[in-house]
């Protein structure tokens, strides 16, 4: 089943894809890692940040990886890249 859901761009993924937020949809059972390519497929640019990324689905931290995601209709997945520090 498919579902809608808000992705919020931060910081450098903001800047690569040109976007603060954009809704998409996907399937509703999916892993970290099969949500983040298809962001990649839409979004090419967003390859730089892979290995450094974090997104955060319903405001918890959630590493790209196999672990499976449950996706509700409406649910804010962020897109935290490193953040530069001082």
């Amino acid at each position: 089943m498919n579902t809608e859901v808000s992705i919020l761009y931060f910081a450098k993924s903001a800047e690569l894809t040109g976007l603060k937020s954009e809704i998409i949809t996907v399937s509703s059972n999916v892993t970290s890692e099969q949500l983040w390519q298809h962001l990649e497929e839409k979004h090419p640019r967003l390859t730089v940040i892979r290995d450094q990324v974090v997104l955060a689905v319903r405001q918890e931290y959630v590493p790209l990886s196999g672990q499976p995601l449950t996706l509700r209709e409406g649910d804010e997945v962020a897109v935290i890249p490193p953040l530069s520090g001082g």
